[in-house]
């Protein structure tokens, strides 16, 4: 899915009072709060749906799969995302029904 999928299901399920351009700056809108929160390191917790942090990976030694020769990975902050419970089982009956098909 595309933001543009998205935006373009945000106004199906508004309806015919808000236009696509406003939808699409209500999606922007989201996406950029949810960006500078993770950049000033604060999580974001949407309720039903799931969490997005910043984690902190410390710093290792990798191997190049080509050559096999060590290289260090410095540290650095990551974003992750956890979904919540009921995310996670709808993901996985979703899931089971194209298995099933």
């Amino acid at each position: 899915m595309t933001k543009a999928d998205l935006v373009e299901q945000v106004a199906e399920a508004i309806g015919p009072v808000v236009t696509k351009k406003d939808c699409a700056m209500v999606v922007d809108g989201f996406l950029n709060a949810v960006r500078q929160a993770l950049a000033e390191g604060e999580h974001i917790e949407i309720r039903g749906f799931g969490t997005f942090k910043v984690r902190r990976r410390e710093a290792r030694t990798a191997r190049n799969p080509r050559t096999g020769d060590a290289v260090e990975v410095p540290a650095r902050h990551v974003p992750v995302f956890k979904p919540s419970k009921h995310m996670r089982s709808q993901v996985s009956r979703g899931a089971a029904k194209r298995t099933d098909d």
